[in-house]
């Protein structure tokens, strides 16, 4: 009889042995699943979705500009346009298809004729391919490519900073003569004549710069900001969707 209790206690410690092991590898293998970072190759653009331009703008390095020293145009972001999305179209083209209206192409890619209504000022415009008429719609930089070039895009390399000045996001067709009169400005400095656009200019800045790891300086978080109190809603953009 002491033999036969004695072999039931010694069954019954090692279950309790094996149920406490399984336990505990249970609530390490929990606990190491939960404090782990996810891991994946999430795109520079990939901006969370349903954020909004306010939030996204507070993650933004603020500094002071860097100087403008090796800025060149076409040794720095590439020859204007490229085919960076290997459609077989340019990106100027890709853009004007995307902005104009009523569109008539030469083959494939060339726009050649189309209507613009300009997000900047609210006016419509008629384009017409030619050597006296294309400047009357140019593609404007939302970021400037400068303004790019002196708040972080020298740290990039020379592939990624083609992609910015390619990058849809960062392209609106508009007049000529607003692409012009903006030139390098950023948000401090100038800002389109319809204040309605103010609120979603302001945020595809802001989601260009995050994109690219591109900074503000004080005066251009403090203008953005006072734009985005106007429109609290307002969201980051994720892609070239919205106009």
């Amino acid at each position: 009889m002491r033999r036969r209790r004695t072999a039931n206690w010694a069954i019954l410690v090692v279950l309790a042995a094996v149920v406490f092991l399984g336990t505990q590898l249970v609530l390490w293998g929990t606990s190491a699943s939960e404090s782990s970072p996810r891991t994946g190759n999430a795109s520079s653009s990939a901006l969370p979705t349903g954020q909004s331009a306010a939030q996204l703008l507070e993650t933004l390095p603020v500094k002071g500009r860097a100087p403008r020293t090796g800025y060149n145009r076409v040794e720095q972001f590439g020859t204007a346009w490229a085919d960076v999305d290997h459609n077989g179209c340019d990106t100027r083209n890709d853009v004007l298809a995307r902005d104009l209206r009523s569109i008539t192409r030469q083959g494939r890619c060339t726009v050649v004729s189309g209507t613009l209504v300009s997000s900047y000022s609210g006016r419509t415009l008629s384009f017409t391919r030619g050597p006296n008429t294309s400047a009357a719609v140019q593609i404007d930089h939302v970021v400037p490519l400068l303004d790019a070039w002196q708040t972080g895009a020298q740290r990039l390399g020379r592939e990624q900073r083609i992609a910015l000045a390619n990058d849809p996001l960062n392209l609106q067709a508009v007049e000529g003569a607003l692409n012009e009169q903006k030139s390098a400005s950023d948000a401090a400095s100038w800002l389109p004549p319809s204040r309605t656009y103010w609120c979603t200019y302001v945020a595809r800045q802001i989601s260009v710069k995050a994109a690219y790891g591109l900074w503000t300086t004080p005066a251009e978080h403090d203008r953005m900001a006072q734009v985005l109190s106007a429109c609290p809603g307002q969201r980051a953009f994720v892609d070239d969707g919205v106009r």
